[in-house]
């Protein structure tokens, strides 16, 4: 009597699981279904992804605040953001260095960016209680510039290991979705770490919400521990001819030269301002560590949209195609900033933030990926991000001098002037997805 009414619900529940697996697993494909295992690598992958987030929202929006809290002027924030970019610069030459010598990728990446660095979080979480005044923020620079070090040391390895387990025909999509994961996760935790923060107080709620970033963390850790990773043999059993030099790279690979010295000048626009938005919400419009929370769940809400609608324009028109556009979008966001009268203004800003830095940091990604050539992937992701890094450690202190002499809100015009310029420069250097593109 009920059999026609329980098939229908199997069917339904069917259903649900294929599509759940496809979300976040990818779309089927003979290509990235080729071996059996690689399936559940990108189901474990996404699973890290959204955990690993989760973990980083309780940090990412507050490190400056968290600072700030200890007493650090706005000169020490921009040393901050140096010394961090500086640290993960230096730590990605040694991480390529890994892999081609050990091809233990996984292994790479758990003990630095999964186990080091989260264990710093606890670590840095408790300096008030041991260490006060000067000495507290110095501390607190030196540990997170540590942090940056570990978590950098494993993105070569990292990195590698994704483009074998996602084939660039399912890259956008796939990719797109475990975005989406990530920004689920941060709409979630970022308000909850500045509603902690603001039932603790200073710097006790931060203190927290960096120890249970670590522990959390820790979660993800075990996560990715249980991808299926086939080791590399090393370079010199790979192959009997040296590693390309940073100069014949540059010379052989025009794109990927002109996408890397891109990303140089359109980083370094960024940090002239990046570190100084935090500081500008807190000191200039009074923004609460609820708000500051608040506002990161707007900008996750609308990238989570976002990366419906760039994962597929990704697949169908080209990562460099998405590139373009977002590009020339972006800067529209720091010259908002400059005109917000309160932190609830931005709420709208940063949505759409939100929504146009989700297609331009897959597109980017994927675009990495495309240029890069398999056997030596580990070596040009970390010249591409020593570029990046490099910048970013000159911006912060370009900007402390800046703000010094002209205050924060210049900043944002020019930021947003040096991106435009960035962007008219992608529009010349790179043009396709390949380098034969």
């Amino acid at each position: 009597m009920f059999r026609p009414a329980i098939r229908p619900a199997r069917e339904f529940a069917a259903e649900v699981r294929e599509q759940a697996d496809e979300f976040t697993a990818g779309p089927r494909d003979p290509d990235a279904d080729a071996q059996p295992e690689s399936r559940r690598g990108r189901r474990l992958l996404w699973w890290d992804g959204l955990v690993s987030n989760f973990s980083e929202s309780f940090v990412l929006n507050f490190t400056g605040p968290f600072a700030l809290a200890l007493g650090a002027t706005t000169g020490q924030i921009g040393w901050l953001s140096s010394l961090v970019n500086l640290a993960s610069a230096l730590a990605l030459f040694p991480g390529a260095r890994l892999v081609e010598r050990t091809g233990q990728r996984k292994r790479i990446v758990v003990w630095t960016s999964g186990g080091v660095a989260r264990l710093l979080l606890l670590v840095i979480a408790l300096v008030p209680v041991f260490i006060q005044g000067t000495a507290a923020i110095y501390a607190f620079i030196a540990l997170i510039a540590l942090r940056a070090f570990f978590g950098q040391l494993g993105f070569p390895a990292w990195s590698s290991m994704l483009a074998d387990l996602v084939p660039a025909g399912i890259r956008g999509r796939y990719f797109a979705s475990r975005n989406i994961g990530l920004a689920v996760a941060a709409l979630i935790a970022a308000p909850l770490a500045g509603w902690l923060a603001d039932q603790l107080g200073l710097p006790r709620g931060y203190q927290v919400s960096f120890f249970l970033a670590g522990l959390i963390g820790f979660g993800a850790t075990a996560i990715f521990a249980r991808i299926p990773d086939h080791p590399l043999p090393p370079v010199s059993q790979a192959t009997t001819e040296k590693p390309e030099g940073l100069r014949s790279i540059l010379r052989t690979h025009p794109r990927f030269a002109g996408f890397t010295a891109v990303a140089f000048l359109w980083n370094l626009s960024l940090m002239v301002a990046g570190p100084f938005f935090s500081v500008y919400l807190v000191k200039d419009l009074g923004a609460s560590p609820t708000q500051i929370g608040l506002l990161a769940a707007s900008f996750s809400v609308t990238n989570i949209v976002g990366q419906r609608v760039w994962g597929r324009l990704n697949d169908r028109r080209s990562a460099a195609w998405v590139m373009r556009i977002t590009g020339f979008m972006i800067p529209a966001v720091p010259l908002l900033w400059s005109i917000a009268p309160n932190p609830w203004y931005l709420l709208a800003v940063e949505a759409l933030s939100g929504f146009v830095w989700a297609g331009y940091g897959l597109s980017s990604f994927n675009l990495l990926l495309s240029l890069t050539p398999p056997a030596q992937r580990a070596r040009y992701t970390a010249i591409y991000q020593v570029s990046v890094f490099s910048s970013a450690c000159i911006g912060p202190l370009l900007g402390s001098a800046l703000a010094a002499a002209l205050g924060i809100r210049p900043l944002f015009w020019i930021s947003a002037a040096g991106r435009v310029v960035a962007s008219s420069l992608f529009l010349l250097t790179v043009r396709g997805d390949r380098e034969s593109a």
